[in-house]
């Protein structure tokens, strides 16, 4: 997941070089954090939150094949 995660977000930002996604294992979900550069905050989040919502379906879809439960929380 994590690397779907950042072939996702990267394109989107202007500061590619500081995506970071880190995983953990958490009540039997996985939980992905992905931080980026404060400027490019807006660019993941998107117009009401449109952009992330994009990103966590295409994670949720792309994890249902493992049959695990994914949560990508976007860090400030």
């Amino acid at each position: 997941m994590k690397r779907l995660i950042e072939t996702i977000v990267k394109p989107l930002v202007d500061h590619p070089e500081r995506v970071r996604v880190e995983t953990e294992e958490q009540d039997g979900r996985l939980v992905c954090r992905l931080s980026v550069h404060p400027d490019d905050m807006g660019k993941v989040i998107g117009k009401q939150g449109r952009v992330a919502g994009a990103i966590r379906t295409i994670v949720n879809s792309a994890s249902a094949a493992g049959r695990k439960r994914v949560r990508v929380d976007i860090m400030d």
